[in-house]
């Protein structure tokens, strides 16, 4: 059976463990590490997150294990459950399971977990990024022959970018593009001082228009996995946006075929899921 692995935030039950009857022994960063340790044996892990038990469940903990990939979720939950793993007592591993009132729009994978995905699924090797454009839109208001690094009230820092992402194997490229911004505040240190501060926060913009950018590119693939074990690419184009305020900004600029689809304020939102145990709700399998 193909499964598809997409540039996202896996949701789903089918993706999700809970493991139970953890020991009370350990801290909590210990079980972690050890839950982690072993698990990752069964494919990508998207997060490992270790809680204590509610007081009427007596001491110990229980955790909630993503996987990028359903497939390998069910292989873990058959080889672990009900085996004592790194502890002298069994544990219990199922698979989650979502009420179907519950529903979550896909979240984009920031770029470091886009690129994470990537190495794991076509190797440190197996894909590449270009930059095709990187472009300064800051409204400094510069003139020849003045120093251009003393920074003004109100104004800002502001980059846009266009790369792919190239798999050469696959015979695919996938364009991204990307726009960051970054305020400049009125500073009262010396020229030196203002002019090191000034270079960080420009280098610093540039990195997040990149980043955005190769969100964006990976956000148009779909990793396909057949049953073999064998690795293929879908790539689907997003339809183009047509935000007015972009389109002006980029006006005359640099001519773009693709835009994402997806709302950046979506992306932002991926570190706060991270840490919320409210976006996934479980039915706690009957305990024997």
């Amino acid at each position: 059976m193909v499964e598809l692995v997409p540039f996202a935030v896996p949701i789903g039950g089918d993706k999700t463990l809970l493991v139970w009857e953890l020991s009370s022994g350990p801290t909590a960063e210990a079980l972690q590490h050890s839950l982690f340790t072993v698990f990752s044996q069964f494919g990508l892990l998207y997060s490992v997150r270790v809680f204590p038990n509610a007081a009427v469940a007596g001491p110990g903990f229980y955790a909630i294990i993503k996987f990028y990939s359903a497939r390998d979720a069910h292989r873990a939950q058959k080889a672990c459950d009900q085996k004592q793993l790194f502890q002298t007592s069994p544990v219990k591993v199922r698979l989650g399971t979502r009420h179907k009132a519950v529903q979550h729009n896909t979240l984009a994978l920031n770029s470091s977990r886009c690129q994470e995905l990537a190495n794991y699924y076509f190797g440190f090797n197996g894909w590449s990024k270009r930059i095709i454009k990187l472009q300064d839109l800051s409204n400094l208001e510069e003139r020849e022959n003045e120093d251009i690094v003393t920074p003004i009230q109100k104004q800002s820092l502001k980059f846009f970018c266009a790369l792919e992402v190239v798999l050469p194997s696959h015979e695919c490229r996938s364009p991204g593009v990307g726009m960051a911004e970054e305020p400049l505040v009125k500073m009262e240190e010396g020229l030196f001082s203002r002019s090191l501060s000034f270079l960080m926060k420009r280098k610093v913009t540039q990195k997040l228009a990149i980043q955005k950018a190769m969100t964006d590119a990976f956000q148009k693939l779909l990793i396909v996995v057949l049953e073999s074990g064998k690795i293929a690419v879908a790539y689907r184009p997003c339809e183009e946006v047509t935000d007015a305020r972009i389109e002006e900004e980029l006006q005359d600029l640099i001519q773009v075929s693709y835009f994402s689809c997806q709302p950046c304020g979506q992306r932002e939102e991926e570190c706060l899921s991270d840490f919320s145990f409210q976006e996934e709700e479980f039915r706690l399998p009957e305990l024997d």
